[in-house]
């Protein structure tokens, strides 16, 4: 080896030393947290503390001219760090004939004089990282499904509390864990539930594990004032407008049980006047635009009647129905939903007053909006300059002023023609540090019912280790019920370490990436590479991922997927399982997604490209 290239190669294996010089001392400074750890974590939560402190330095440099030599990346080295390091570091002593282990012990002993006593660390050699993952992630999401690595999670809708049948579907489709979100329903309904799960577990045969979402502190927007009491009806049309179909309404009242169940309902003030018709019999009418119009009954049963229109109506209450020298009136009828139409360049206020807002008129190119917000503590908090979300995004603005009751926000982002902003829509904050407590008191109150029920508890709104301690104090006594944190804030990517190292106090763990929340709080263009962090970051402390919100969204909807849903579905094979949210369709989008992970890992393991044998190029095999 001629002289510059060894000169060179030396200079490699110095700043590798140096590097690994780090990563041991980090884990000597937080030698007391990795003591706390459940035994069977210590080494995943010393190798989480190398790879914190290996990201903390920028390596691309030294991976660079590391590369030059054909020598490795460092790039794969999440699952075990340390070996990592060393691998490279004999590499390199042998390439330049120089010893490492006098050097080593030196700064052995320098790391040790330079820092107070601290517990011993792990010396025993532990099973492979992946070896490690593979265990962990059985222990928390159940066994390995025949086909696939990748479990599914399933979110459960309310009908399947009543519907077996359905809970027998899904998890014959594929499904491996059912998730029940304490924010809907209640204790009798999530009982049911799991007594379905049990129920198909006997008839399937398979296995199927039990989350529980605890709802966290809920940020949104109060109500709105309600529009006027009117139902408009409608017949189908062409594009030229033929029609194709008469519009069908009921006057009076609608049995429970017929063909027409999910036609419009137009109470009448006047007892049996429905009932006296016949069929065939006209009604006429004025509408609340002024239009005549002309209804021909079509069926009678119970207490209403059935009619069908060909031209559009607009019922409101008191409207006057003749059939014949027969008239009767329209009764009371349901509110119409408002909304705020918020443009770019308008005010929006946020009050702790949860009165019902009034609907405010831009006369002037802007307007001011003026719509309650459920969580006090977002007065208290916030701050001015800082942003503000709304609807997942959908509307954005900065705060402009902050006042004990309201948060005054420009608004900033909008859609073109102005956003619909309705009650019960989310509300981010990701700059404001909110000073509340992950775990609210009806979380509380739940937490009782999970514990005797669940497999796994899944915490919303982590932010912090403090959030973890508090879940797992509160856990005490239910070993057995395992614990996934939903990464959903900037507080809890950017405090992610400390979180992990907090949640290796107990015996089974994971992690949620919960992309909606996330992409809303770290801004869209970022989520990509957040998620990719975190899994990273999983990987090193072998903590097993759940890959959630809108996989294959479209498709469990609509029953017709996307193509970048179907792209995305198939990353998702890197995480150890993959949640789909409710869905008429939901079936579909089991069996689409249990196919989708199952071809996919046979080329990818976390960020490690599988290069197995490619027959769609082989010209001498056949695909079969």
């Amino acid at each position: 080896m001629c002289s510059p290239e060894r000169a060179d190669l030396l200079a490699l294996q110095i700043d590798v030393q140096a590097l690994r010089r780090d990563i041991v001392l980090a884990a000597h400074r937080q030698a007391a947290e990795i003591a706390a750890v459940q035994p069977r974590h210590t080494f995943s939560a010393t190798n989480l503390v190398h790879y914190t402190e290996l990201r903390a330095h920028d390596v691309r440099d030294l991976q660079a001219r590391l590369a030059r030599y054909g020598l490795t990346s460092l790039g794969r080295t999440e699952s075990h760090v340390l070996a990592s390091v060393d691998g490279l570091l004999r590499t390199l002593a042998r390439l330049t004939g120089s010893a490492t282990d006098a050097t080593d012990a030196a700064m052995a002993a320098a790391a040790a004089a330079a820092m107070p006593p601290t517990p011993a660390l792990p010396t025993d050699t532990p099973p492979g990282g992946a070896a490690l993952l593979t265990r962990n992630t059985a222990l928390l999401l159940g066994a390995q499904p025949a086909h696939r690595s990748t479990r599914i999670m399933v979110t459960l809708p309310s009908e399947t509390a009543a519907d077996p049948d359905l809970v027998a579907s899904m998890l014959s489709a594929g499904m491996d864990l059912a998730r029940i979100n304490c924010a809907h329903d209640d204790a009798s309904g999530w009982a049911a539930m799991i007594a379905n799960i049990r129920s198909a577990e006997a008839s399937t045969g398979g296995r199927c594990l039990v989350a529980m979402d605890l709802g966290g502190p809920k940020l949104r927007t109060g109500p709105i004032e309600a529009g006027p009491e009117v139902v408009r009806v409608k017949p189908r049309r062409s594009a030229t407008g033929t029609v194709l179909e008469p519009a069908l309404v009921w006057l009076g009242g609608r049995p429970v049980q017929h063909d027409a169940a999910g036609t419009s309902v137009v109470p009448v003030v006047e007892a049996g006047w429905a009932a006296r018709r016949r069929v065939g019999d006209d009604i006429t009418l004025v509408d609340a635009r002024g239009s005549h119009r002309t209804l021909t009954v079509e069926g009678i049963a119970g207490d209403g009647c059935l009619a069908a229109l060909t031209q559009t109506t607009y019922f409101v209450p008191g409207l006057d129905l003749a059939a014949g020298d027969d008239h009767a009136h329209v009764g009371s009828l349901p509110a119409t939903a408002q909304a705020l139409l918020v443009h770019r360049g308008d005010t929006l206020v946020l009050t702790a007053d949860l009165a019902p807002a009034p609907v405010a008129v831009s006369t002037d190119g802007s307007a001011v909006h003026r719509i309650g917000c459920t969580l006090p503590a977002a007065f208290r908090d916030a701050q001015v300059g800082e942003r503000v979300m709304l609807d997942d995004g959908k509307i954005g603005g900065v705060i402009t002023a902050v006042a004990t009751r309201e948060v005054t926000v420009d608004v900033t982002s909008a859609g073109v023609d102005g956003t619909k902003l309705r009650a019960e829509k989310g509300i981010n904050l990701p700059d404001t540090r909110l000073a509340i407590s992950a775990l609210t008191e009806h979380d509380v109150a739940d937490l009782d019912f999970v514990r005797r029920h669940a497999d796994i508890v899944n915490m919303s709104f982590v932010r912090s280790a403090d959030d973890v301690r508090d879940l797992l104090d509160r856990l005490q006594g239910s070993p057995e019920v395992g614990v996934v944190l939903k990464i959903e804030t900037v507080a809890a990517f950017e405090a992610l370490p400390q979180i992990l190292l907090e949640a290796m106090r107990w015996q089974n763990v994971g992690v949620m990436i919960a992309r909606g929340d996330l992409a809303v709080e770290a801004g869209f263009e970022r989520l990509a590479e957040v998620q990719e962090e975190i899994l990273w970051l999983c990987e090193a402390a072998h903590v097993p991922v759940i890959w959630a919100t809108q996989v294959l969204d479209t498709l469990a909807r609509t029953g017709l997927p996307s193509r970048a849903e179907v792209t995305d579905a198939a990353m998702a094979e890197r995480a150890e399982c993959v949640m789909l949210n409710k869905g008429p369709f939901i079936g579909e989008a089991i069996t689409m997604l249990a196919g989708i992970l199952g071809r996919m890992q046979g080329h990818t393991d976390k960020k490690r490209s599988l290069l197995r044998r490619l027959r769609a190029w082989d010209l001498d095999t056949p695909e079969p």
